[in-house]
């Protein structure tokens, strides 16, 4: 009977446990439902535990015989000793939890994330358009801008300092050919780094990091003498200055609405514009000014050029001071589950725009917005935790931050997005790849024409023999050869783009000379002096010298500020009609962006500038390459406007910056290889260059043209 009545409670009590678990999960299957209607859940949560109690005292008296079986299993016999207070309290509390993401299959927390952000999508559209549009998107439209604007100064600034900057340090062509790529190269890089943390960290924080590195860099360099660290500078600026693009249409496209979308971030495009039109003005006004400048001594010098590159930074800056009034965007505070702070910009953007409409008393009816299911673990830095760059670089370097960064970048190539990443991708390679290597072919082969027509008119002097002769006047485009000089003085003067070719110089005197473009090829000194001249062994190529001396030789390299007044206005004109020529392509672009649609804007633009590539076959002139160049800016510049519109809408808000970083890094490359391949034919042909740019819009259009059109799309 003892044994019986033992295992009839055993089974009895098993049975209750059993039963117990049950109810407790079928309590936490609808976290949704608890939060919402906690009322309900709350009772039952009374009810079970008052239930419970008394049979939890009734078994305490069987406790104390409980023991221990040879699989240390629990059994009747074995005492547990009485809970503590505190400890059925967790217990309860834990029981009313949902059930970890850790223990839930992750297909289904990323189909629940999914139909969490659609439904976050539309209700996002109906609150921006609830905000309208006014004075809080104009103010944000300049602000960006600003940084846009810097973004297209800091492309054309090396080329503008280059011929200047090239003497006052004394660079190869190699080095010449370097410092015009490592922006390029710094702007790649920030591309991807700037991109994938801003989706990370914030589109308005990253924003503000990224502008400050750009701005800090472009002084720095600015001050510094040699060529090495001036090149760090400049790489580290573009690093800066790369996240603009990326950052600035994520930023903006999540405070429009879908009916103003396509239009406002065409007029925004034309800041870059604007940022060329710039950089050409100021350095037309400032760089041929060499008093504007100073020296010390001659380790340290301040010439006009170096200004010119403090005053670009401007737009930087501005932008720098702007943002620090500005919100972070709250489509990606919505993203985070930041609700709250993302409530108050809405609300900001609603008071905003109603007080400037006359309407201060409206309220803003909206309560409570969709939050997706947060699948990462963030590290939440506290304010009061050490100084902001403390608090940034520990969120940066965070090995889940790290990871988070790199997973988005894989995120951007998964089934549902590798066909628009692909395609996206051979649109943005072959039209950057033709824009960028055509706009530096157009300035190089018109100063090819213009070389051209200088050589064409250089005088010749064959076997002329000078004897007891001073020359104190400039000598140029003039070549000399199996000439004889004797006794002959050099004063004073400065050989612009001379050759002597098998002369002799007996008994010369060369003092204070200046030389550009000046060689002396199988040339015979003898008993001649040099004094005070920049003649260089590099000017003398297989001359022989015999009893000929070189006393002070200049130092440095010397700087022909005249020369430079008389190319720089064609170099600043050139660049000012090309950038100038896109305003028409903004303000059509702009106006039909929504009603054409992207994908025919795209494939439109660059079909019509492949086109314009074969006009390219007649221009033999620097007017009719300047005409070119105009038209084909004027043409190309849509296709550049609807691919940032429709990169930015492709993807949805966790991907969006990655993704545009990802494509903006991979168009810098293709600058860089354009550039690279293009240059090398200036001199050779001009087939080439023009067949490669018509294959690649071509080819690029007709992939344009599958992409999906998102005209009619919510931003995800």
């Amino acid at each position: 009977m003892d044994d019986g009545f033992g295992n009839n409670s055993g089974f009895f009590q098993g049975a209750k446990d059993i039963a117990n678990e049950a109810k407790r999960h079928n309590r936490v299957q609808d976290p949704y439902t608890r939060y919402e209607g906690g009322g309900e859940y709350a009772a039952q949560d009374g009810e079970y535990y008052q239930s419970g109690e008394p049979q939890a005292q009734e078994d305490a008296d069987s406790d104390a015989t409980e023991g221990h079986d040879e699989d240390d299993e629990i059994y009747e016999g074995e005492y547990q000793g009485i809970p503590h207070p505190d400890d059925v309290k967790a217990n309860r509390m834990a029981a009313t939890q949902p059930i970890s993401d850790d223990y839930r299959d992750q297909a289904d927390l990323m189909a629940e994330r999914m139909k969490d952000e659609e439904q976050l999508a539309h209700q996002y559209e109906s609150i921006i358009e609830e905000c309208g549009h006014g004075r809080f998107q104009w103010t944000l439209f300049f602000v960006l801008g600003l940084a846009l604007m810097a973004d297209g100064v800091e492309v054309f600034v090396v080329g503008f300092v280059l011929p200047v900057a090239e003497r006052d340090m004394c660079m190869s062509n190699s080095n010449k050919g370097m410092l015009g790529l490592i922006v390029y190269l710094g702007m790649m890089v920030g591309a991807f780094v700037w991109g994938a943390l801003a989706d990370k960290m914030g589109r308005r924080y990253c924003l503000i990091i990224a502008l400050s590195i750009n701005g800090v860099f472009i002084i720095f360099s600015s001050f510094v003498q040699g060529y090495g660290i001036f090149l760090f500078c400049r790489l580290l600026s573009g690093i800066g200055i790369g996240g603009s693009i990326p950052i600035v249409f994520s930023y903006f496209s999540e405070f429009l609405s879908r009916e103003k979308r396509g239009e406002h971030l065409s007029w925004l495009c034309m800041f870059w514009m604007i940022g060329g039109i710039y950089a050409s003005v100021m350095a037309w006004s400032i760089i041929p000014h060499y008093g504007w400048g100073f020296s010390m001594g001659t380790s340290f010098q301040f010439h006009s050029w170096r200004l010119f590159v403090v005053v670009c930074a401007l737009p930087c800056l501005s932008s720098l001071i702007g943002l620090v009034f500005m919100p972070e965007s709250p489509r990606y505070l919505l993203e985070i589950g930041k609700h709250d702070e993302a409530w108050m910009v809405l609300k900001q953007i609603y008071d905003t725009n109603m007080r400037a409409k006359g309407h201060p008393e409206a309220v803003f009816t909206v309560s409570h917005i969709k939050t997706p299911i947060q699948m990462d673990e963030f590290i939440e830095i506290q304010s009061s935790t050490g100084t902001w760059f403390q608090r940034w670089l520990v969120r940066i370097m965070t090995e889940a931050e790290v990871r988070g960064v790199w997973q988005n970048i894989l995120l951007c190539f998964l089934p549902k997005y590798r066909m628009t990443t692909l395609f996206l991708a051979v649109v943005w390679f072959t039209l950057s790849f033709s824009y960028y290597g055509l706009t530096v072919w157009f300035p190089d082969m018109i100063k090819y024409f213009q070389n051209e027509d200088y050589e064409s008119r250089m005088k010749t002097f064959h076997q002329e023999r000078v004897e007891h002769f001073t020359f104190n006047f400039t000598l140029e485009n003039q070549f000399h050869t199996e000439g004889e000089y004797i006794n002959v003085k050099f004063v004073g003067i400065k050989f612009k783009s001379v050759t002597f070719e098998d002369s002799l110089f007996e008994e010369c005197y060369f003092e204070d000379v200046t030389s550009t473009n000046t060689f002396f090829k199988n040339c015979t000194f003898m008993a001649t002096l040099f004094y005070n001249t920049d003649l260089f062994h590099t000017r003398f190529i297989h001359s022989r010298f015999i009893n000929s001396t070189f006393l002070h030789n200049k130092q440095g390299c010397q700087i022909d500020f005249t020369e430079d007044a008389e190319t720089a206005f064609l170099t600043y004109l050139v660049s000012f009609l090309g950038s100038l020529a896109v305003l028409p392509g903004n303000i059509v672009s702009a106006l039909f962006m929504d009603k054409i649609g992207r994908i025919k804007m795209i494939g439109g633009s660059m079909l019509l500038s492949a086109i314009t590539c074969f006009f390219l076959f007649f221009g033999s002139s620097e007017a009719a390459m300047i005409g070119m160049q105009c038209l084909f800016c004027g043409v190309s510049i849509a296709a550049w406007n609807a691919l940032d519109v429709i990169t930015v809408e492709l993807y949805s808000t966790d991907k969006r910056a990655t993704a545009f970083g990802i494509l903006n890094g991979l168009s810098k490359f293709a600058a860089i290889l354009g550039i690279s391949i293009f240059a090398s034919f200036v001199e050779i042909t001009k087939v080439i260059p023009i067949l490669l740019a018509s294959i690649a819009l071509v080819g690029g259009a007709l992939l344009g043209l599958r992409l999906p059109e998102t005209r009619e799309q919510v931003l995800m």
